[in-house]
C-alpha cells in the first residue's frame, strides 16, 4: 500500500478510535457541583481580598441510577442510626479513574455576563491543573459590597482506557499521533450552575455607620427602630449588621433570618463580628422600617442568677449599614446613627447562663414596621463600639441556627400548675410554650438535665438558679420563645402562676423544643451491626451538636466557654461529622484574640473571664493554637491558617521552652483531665510541648523558613530525648507510673525507641486489661490511636463493649443521651460534654477505615484500611470530602468478607483487603489484579493492597 494511502488509513482508525472512545466518555459525563467559596456555599461578608474557590466533580454513567447525596445530607440531621448511610454499593466498572486535568472559572459582575460566557471579573482561560480546591481568585481588585457571580467548567481524563494501537514511527505519523488526543481524550464538562459570592466590608473607612445605643444603661433589652424610603426601582438590597450582645434584626416587621445568637461570640475589645444579608425580597417602594431588638449574651453578663462568671464589655449597642441598588446604577446608603429611636425592650432579664424573662404587657405592637409612632421614644445616641476590629466571614462560624423540635415524650404533675415535661434526649434547646389566661398571669419554666426522686428537676445538673418567665397579656393563645438564651436540658419544670390579684392559673397550650447548634454542613454517617456502638456514636454525637454555637463550649448549660483542649484532642473526631473548617477558622481568630504578650495562649478562648493556674495556662489546652491548624491542614489542604497564625504559633511554642527552661521538662497544667489514675503533669505537659514543635518544624518548612524548620526539629528531637531519660522505665518497660496515658501518648507520637516499642504497647494493653478504662481526657485520644496502630483494636472493640466498668456502655446504662463528662457517670457532673469523645475517630478512621493519605493531605489521596474486629458482622461509613463522598462499607459471612468503596473523582486511593491470600480477591466478579482501573502494589501484614482511582468498587476475600 502506497504511504499516502497508508497515512490514510491509519489516519481513519485514529479517528474510528477516537469516536469510539469519545461515545463512552459521552456516556460519563462529567458535572461540576458544590461550588464554595471560602467553604461556604453563596456567601455573603467575604473580607479576604482573595477568595478561594472549590468545586466538587460526579461523572456519572447515563445507564446506571445516580444516588441522591443532598438527600442524604438532610437524613444526616435526623440524627437516626444509619439513615444518612450511602447502602451497600456495587461495584460499577464505567466510571472509574476519572480525573481533573484542566479547569476554566468565570467571575463577573452580573448574572447577564455569566450567562452569556463573560468573565468580566476573572476569566481564568484554560488552566491546566488537578487543582478542584481552594483556588485562589486572581481576577480584577475586588471592592466592598461587590456581588461576584461565576461558574466552572472541567475538562476531565480517564486513567483506566484501554491501551492505544501501537504507531511505528513513519513520516508524518508523529504529527498525526500528536494532533489526535484520542489515545488519552480530555472531556470537557457542562458549566456548572452558577454561584455568588458578595464582598464585606474591606476597610475601616467602609463603614459609614455608627455605633449606636441608649443615653442611660439602664436596659435589660433595647429596641431600636428608624422609617425610611425605597424609591422605585430597587435592584437589590443588602445589609451588614451588628447588634451587641445578641440581636435580632428585623425589616417591615419581620425577622431577616433564620439565624439566632447572632453575631458569634468573640473577645469583642479585638473583634467584633458583623453578619451580611441579602434583604432585597423584604423591602418595597415607599416607605420602610428597619427594628433591632438586642440582649446581653457573653457581652454583657450581668449574673443576677447563676452565672459561671460576670463581666461586661460595655452597654447594649449596634452598628447596621443598608446599601440599596437600583437598576438606574444609583445607590443609597442607610446608616445607624442619632436620627434613630431608641426604647427599653419586653425582655426584662436576659442572661446567657441565667435565663430570660419576657412581659407581653410591655410589647409595643409594630414597633419595627413603618408608620409606627416613636414620638415617646428616645433618640439614639452614637457611642463608641467596644474596641474590636470589625471582621466578616474570616473570622466567623457558620451561624447558629434551630433544627430538630422535641414534643414532650412523658409529663409529670407534681403539684396543680407544676408539671415536670420529659423531651427524652438531652440537648442545647431553645423552648417555646403556647398559653392562655389571664393578664398578669405568667409561666415559669426551669430546665434540667436529670430529675430526681418524684421527679423533681435536678437544678444542680445545670448549674443552680436557672429559668425562663413569660408574663401573659391576656390577648388569648400566645406563643413565646427565648430570643438571647439557650440551655442544655432534658426536662423542663413548667410553673404556672396566677395573676397577683387571684383567679384562675395560666393554662400551658402546647410545649416543644428547638434543638440549637451552628449550620455548620454534617458530612459523615457511621453505623455498625453492633446496637451498643451506634448508640455510643449517637450519645456522641449529640453532645458534639450540643456544643457547637459560635465557640466549641464544653457543655451548653452550665460553663459554654471555649475550652480549647476540646478543639484538638475531639479535632478528628468532629471533622469526622461535620465540616468544621469555616469553624475552626473563626476559633483560630479567638486562640490569637486571647493570645497574651508574652505568648501564653489561655485555656479558653475568647477569653472572657480569668481563671488561675492550670486553669488559665495548662500546655494541653493552649497547644489548640498550632494543633487545629495543623489538622485543618491535615483535612483540606489548607494552608492559610498556617500562614495567617504562624508568628502566633511560634510566640507559643517559644513561651513553652521558656517555661521548660535547659532540660525541656513542663510539669505544670492541669494534666490528664478526668483520670481514674495517676499519671504525672509533666507527661502530658511535656509530650505536647514535643508535638507542637514537631508540628511547627512542618509547617515552618511547608512555609519555606528553612532555618525555622531546622530549628524547631532539633527542639523536638531534644525535648524526646530528655522525656525519654526523665521517664522511661527501661527494666519495666514503661513510661513514668505505668499508666495508659503515661504509655500511650509517647506511643503514639513515635517517642518510644523503636526497640522498646513492642514491650510498651504490651504494657499498656497489659494495664488496659486488668484495670479497665483509667486514662482521661487528654490521654485517651493517644489511648486509642496507640493500640490501633499497634494492631490492637481488639482491645478497644472489647473495652467499649463493657457495660459494668467506667465508660461508654456505663455511661448509656444509667441513661446518659448524651456524652457525660466522666467516665463512671456522677450526677452532679455534666451530662452533656463532649470531651470524651475520641472514639468517633476510631470508628471512621479504623473500623470503617477511611483516612487521609499523608503524602497528599486534604483526602486528595485516600487510604481505605478497615478493622473487622470482634462480633462485627458489618459496617456502613461515609465522609463528604472537598472532593466528594467517601464511602466504606463492609459485611462479612464467615470467612467471606466483602468491602463496597466509593472514591471520588479527582482523587486516587491504596485500598487494603483483609485477606491471607491475594489470589482469592476478586473485584467486581473478577480476580482483582486484572480488575479494571485496579493495580496490586503487594502484600501487607495480613492485607493485599490495590491503587485504585475514582468509582465504585466491590471487593471480595476469603481466608
Amino acid at each position: 500500500m502506497p504511504m499516502k494511502h497508508l497515512f490514510h488509513h491509519v489516519a481513519a482508525c485514529l479517528l474510528v478510535a477516537s469516536a469510539s472512545l469519545s461515545s463512552i466518555a459521552s456516556a460519563q459525563a462529567a458535572a461540576v457541583t458544590n461550588l464554595r467559596c471560602e467553604y461556604r456555599e453563596n456567601p455573603l461578608g467575604i473580607d479576604v481580598v482573595k477568595p478561594r474557590l472549590s468545586w466538587k466533580i460526579e461523572v456519572r454513567d447515563q445507564r446506571s441510577e445516580v444516588r441522591d447525596q443532598n438527600a442524604e445530607r438532610a437524613l444526616a440531621n435526623s440524627e437516626k442510626p444509619g439513615e444518612a448511610l450511602t447502602g451497600m454499593a456495587k461495584g460499577n466498572t464505567e466510571v472509574r479513574g476519572q480525573r481533573q486535568s484542566a479547569y476554566q472559572i468565570l467571575v463577573a459582575s452580573s448574572e447577564a455576563l455569566l450567562k452569556n460566557d463573560k468573565g468580566d471579573l476573572w476569566d481564568s482561560g484554560k488552566v491546566v491543573s488537578e487543582q478542584s480546591v481552594l483556588v485562589e481568585y486572581i481576577g480584577k481588585p475586588l471592592e466592598s459590597w461587590k456581588q461576584c457571580h461565576w461558574k466552572v467548567r472541567v475538562w476531565t481524563l480517564t486513567s483506566d482506557l484501554p491501551s492505544a494501537m501501537p504507531v511505528r514511527a513513519s513520516p508524518g505519523f508523529s504529527e498525526l499521533a500528536s494532533a489526535l488526543p484520542a489515545f488519552r481524550p480530555q472531556t470537557s464538562s457542562s458549566w456548572s450552575q452558577p454561584a455568588a459570592w458578595t464582598m464585606g466590608l474591606l476597610k475601616p473607612e467602609d463603614w459609614q455607620a455608627k455605633w449606636i445605643g441608649a443615653a442611660a444603661n439602664t436596659h435589660e433589652s433595647l429596641l431600636l427602630r428608624r422609617d425610611f424610603p425605597v424609591k422605585s426601582g430597587l435592584r437589590r438590597a443588602v445589609v451588614a449588621v451588628s447588634g451587641l450582645g445578641h440581636y435580632e434584626l428585623t425589616l417591615n416587621g419581620k425577622k431577616v433570618s433564620e439565624d439566632v445568637l447572632t453575631p458569634g461570640w468573640t473577645k469583642y475589645n479585638k473583634t467584633c463580628l458583623y453578619d451580611m444579608y441579602d434583604v432585597t425580597q423584604s423591602l418595597r417602594p415607599g416607605n420602610n422600617a428597619m427594628g433591632l431588638f438586642l440582649g446581653n449574651g457573653m457581652y454583657n453578663v450581668k449574673g443576677g442568677r447563676y452565672a459561671k462568671f460576670t463581666g461586661s464589655f460595655g452597654p447594649q449597642k449596634a452598628i447596621a449599614q443598608l446599601r440599596l441598588e437600583f437598576e438606574d446604577g444609583t445607590s443609597e446608603t442607610l446608616v445607624t446613627d442619632d436620627q434613630w429611636r431608641v426604647h427599653s425592650g419586653p425582655v426584662t432579664f436576659t442572661c446567657v447562663y441565667g435565663g430570660e424573662d419576657y412581659d407581653a404587657r410591655l410589647c409595643q405592637p409594630g414597633w419595627d414596621q413603618a408608620g409606627f409612632s416613636d414620638a415617646k421614644w428616645e433618640p439614639a445616641v452614637v457611642t463608641q463600639g467596644p474596641g474590636g476590629a470589625m471582621k466578616g466571614l474570616s473570622c466567623a462560624a457558620p451561624p447558629v441556627r434551630c433544627f430538630d423540635t422535641f414534643k414532650p415524650v412523658k409529663t409529670t404533675v407534681l403539684r396543680p400548675g407544676v408539671t415536670v415535661y420529659d423531651f427524652g434526649q438531652n440537648a442545647a434547646q431553645m423552648p417555646r410554650i403556647t398559653v392562655s389566661g389571664p393578664r398578669e398571669a405568667s409561666v415559669k419554666l426551669s430546665p434540667a438535665e436529670i430529675v430526681g426522686q418524684n421527679n423533681e428537676i435536678g437544678q444542680a445538673s445545670v448549674g443552680g438558679n436557672i429559668s425562663c418567665s413569660y408574663w401573659l397579656d391576656g390577648s388569648g393563645r400566645e406563643t413565646w420563645s427565648p430570643r438571647f438564651f439557650y440551655c442544655g436540658y432534658r426536662y423542663l419544670q413548667v410553673e404556672c402562676v396566677a395573676a397577683p390579684q387571684g383567679g384562675a392559673l395560666p393554662v400551658v397550650e402546647a410545649l416543644e423544643s428547638r434543638v440549637v447548634h451552628t449550620s455548620s454542613t454534617p458530612i459523615g454517617g457511621f453505623s455498625t451491626s453492633n446496637e451498643l456502638i451506634n448508640r455510643i456514636y449517637q450519645m456522641i454525637r449529640w453532645a458534639q451538636r450540643s456544643n457547637m454555637v459560635s465557640v466549641m463550649t464544653d457543655c451548653p448549660h452550665r460553663e459554654k466557654l471555649g475550652w480549647l483542649e476540646q478543639t484538638h484532642l475531639n479535632g478528628p473526631a468532629l471533622r469526622y461529622n461535620y465540616d468544621l473548617n469555616a469553624f475552626f477558622s473563626k476559633l483560630m481568630n479567638d486562640m490569637a484574640d486571647s493570645q497574651l504578650d508574652n505568648g501564653m495562649v489561655p485555656d479558653i478562648a475568647p477569653e472572657f473571664t480569668v481563671f488561675g493556674g492550670g486553669f488559665r495556662d495548662s500546655p494541653e489546652w493552649g497547644s489548640a493554637f498550632p494543633q487545629v491548624a495543623w489538622h485543618q491542614y491535615q483535612f483540606a489542604g489548607d494552608i492559610e491558617l498556617l500562614r495567617r497564625y504562624y508568628d502566633g504559633m511560634a510566640r507559643y511554642v517559644a513561651y513553652l521552652e521558656k517555661k521548660a527552661g535547659g532540660g525541656h521538662i513542663l510539669s505544670d497544667g492541669l494534666g490528664d483531665w478526668r483520670q481514674l489514675e495517676n499519671t504525672p503533669n509533666a507527661v502530658s505537659a511535656t509530650t505536647i510541648f514535643y508535638d507542637d514543635a514537631r508540628i511547627l518544624a512542618k509547617m515552618a518548612g511547608l512555609l519555606g523558613k528553612a532555618e525555622d524548620a531546622a530549628r524547631y526539629g532539633k527542639l523536638a528531637a531534644e525535648i524526646r530525648d530528655a522525656f525519654n531519660k526523665q521517664f522511661f522505665n527501661a527494666a519495666a518497660k514503661q513510661y513514668a507510673t505505668g499508666t495508659q496515658t503515661a504509655n500511650a501518648i509517647p506511643l503514639d507520637m513515635g517517642m518510644v525507641p523503636e526497640e522498646n516499642r513492642a514491650e510498651v504497647l504490651g504494657s499498656l494493653v497489659k494495664r488496659l486489661q486488668a484495670d479497665g478504662l483509667k486514662a482521661g481526657e487528654i490521654g485517651f485520644p493517644y489511648l486509642l490511636r496507640a493500640l490501633a496502630n499497634g494492631g490492637r483494636s481488639d482491645v478497644i472493640f472489647a473495652m467499649i463493649n463493657q457495660t459494668d466498668k467506667p465508660g461508654y456502655g456505663f455511661q448509656l446504662n444509667y441513661g446518659a443521651t448524651s456524652l457525660p463528662e466522666d467516665w463512671d457517670y456522677q450526677p452532679g457532673s455534666s451530662q452533656n460534654h463532649f470531651m470524651l469523645g475520641h472514639i468517633n475517630e476510631w470508628f471512621y478512621h479504623d473500623l470503617a477505615g477511611i483516612q487521609c493519605d499523608p503524602a497528599a493531605v486534604g483526602f486528595k489521596k485516600i487510604i481505605i484500611k478497615p478493622v473487622p474486629v470482634g462480633d462485627l458482622t458489618w459496617v456502613k461509613a461515609h465522609y463528604d470530602s472537598l472532593y466528594g463522598r467517601i464511602a466504606s462499607n463492609w459485611q462479612r459471612d464467615g470467612d467471606k468478607l466483602t468491602m463496597d468503596v466509593t472514591i471520588p473523582v479527582n482523587t486516587t486511593a491504596t485500598i487494603c483487603v483483609p485477606t491471607k491470600d491475594a489470589a482469592g480477591v476478586t473485584e467486581s466478579g473478577n480476580p482483582a489484579a486484572k480488575a479494571k482501573g485496579v493495580k496490586f502494589l503487594r502484600m501487607n501484614i495480613g492485607a493485599a493492597v490495590y491503587e485504585v482511582g475514582s468509582g465504585c468498587y466491590r471487593f471480595c476475600s476469603g481466608k
